[in-house]
């Protein structure tokens, strides 16, 4: 799921005060009795789902426990994931106590720093830790790859509908002509084509500036992993290089992408066959990130990731003059999303 902020700093300001009939809560602080001092129990993070992190004190070591109501949210898969990280040597939270069927954890805290608040002063340390941690996942990742679900054709198209259906329909009012219905499924087609083609790979599905925690030891602190699946080689690796919230210099993309490229053991995928993997698998996850914004606003009540969608397209138009299979695209975003969209935000 894209976006999510777990545990640290929120994209939207929190409400520092909690509603005084808000049952959930009292559960949980039942919950959490006799593990945790939850007297000074207080919001960690605001998510873009129905989960909800709050931080508290054992002693001297700081928790944070997780509220994801049922039948809206399942801790199942948060809690196989994290096992999997773990097992792989990497610093996701542990699970310390669990009620599965009323959707409540207990975890550890991997702290409040994101990558994001450290960028662009710590940026070669951090981004070399963070593939670092991506070159394990695909190692050690494929002894659990096959119990994840399979990021299929399905999935990949409805991640690309939300463009066309949230984004260009429900917020910018645009209206696709019959030529433009056709070029765009057949840029779908060209996507999805692209993603399946690809090795596949444990994917972490969310893994960008947000999404890693900068700790002291075993960093990055890896979170909201709960949606992995088993998909696209390059798909994590464009999340975090060509993120939606900070932009770096194309030589330190393709540098790093480089870097990532050329650790893989028996990749049957020359350098150019790879970047065009990578560069396409972008425009998806573009595509998809920018109709999760509008929803997440129109839907939602959460405007604040509105002014990330200039930057997440840009992305595209750049790869528009690289790609003739993406004039279509290109062009539509320049000449039509974009104006649109900056008159209104």
């Amino acid at each position: 799921m894209l976006p999510s902020q777990c545990f640290g700093a929120s994209a939207e300001p929190w409400s520092r005060t909690i509603s005084a009939d808000d049952r959930r809560l009292e559960e949980l602080e039942n919950w959490l009795k006799g593990h945790a001092d939850t007297s000074d129990l207080r919001p960690a993070s605001e998510d873009a789902s129905f989960r909800r992190y709050f931080r508290l004190n054992a002693g001297s070591e700081s928790l944070i426990a997780m509220d994801a109501p049922p039948p809206a949210e399942d801790c199942r898969p948060f809690v196989q994931v994290a096992g999997y990280l773990r097992n792989m040597g990497l610093n996701a939270p542990r699970i310390l106590k669990a009620d599965l069927e009323r959707g409540f954890l207990l975890l550890s805290d991997l702290g409040a720093d994101q990558y994001l608040d450290h960028l662009p002063a710590e940026r070669d340390r951090l981004y070399r830790d963070a593939i670092d941690a991506l070159l394990v996942i695909g190692i050690e990742g494929h002894a659990y790859r096959d119990a994840l679900p399979p990021y299929d054709e399905a999935l990949l198209s409805f991640e690309m509908s939300l463009f066309h259906d949230w984004l260009c329909e429900k917020y910018l009012g645009l209206e696709f002509s019959e030529d433009e219905e056709h070029e765009w499924g057949r840029t779908v087609s060209l996507l999805i084509d692209a993603a399946l083609a690809q090795p596949r790979v444990f994917v972490h599905r969310d893994y960008h500036s947000r999404n890693l925690m900068v700790t002291e030891t075993g960093n990055p602190g890896i979170l909201d992993f709960q949606d992995a699946m088993n998909g696209p080689l390059t798909y994590d690796l464009v999340s975090l290089l060509k993120d939606c919230y900070i932009k770096w210099p194309y030589a330190f993309i393709e540098s790093q992408a480089k870097r990532f490229f050329d650790a893989q053991q028996g990749l049957s995928l020359d350098w150019p066959e790879f970047q065009r993997f990578f560069d396409l698998m972008g425009v998806q996850r573009h595509l998809k990130a920018a109709g999760i914004f509008a929803r997440l606003n129109l839907r939602d009540g959460k405007p604040g990731y509105m002014k990330d969608i200039p930057r997440t397209l840009s992305y595209i138009t750049e790869l528009a003059d690289v790609y003739e299979e993406l004039e279509f695209l290109g062009g539509f975003v320049s000449g039509q999303v974009l104006p649109k969209l900056e008159s209104m935000i």
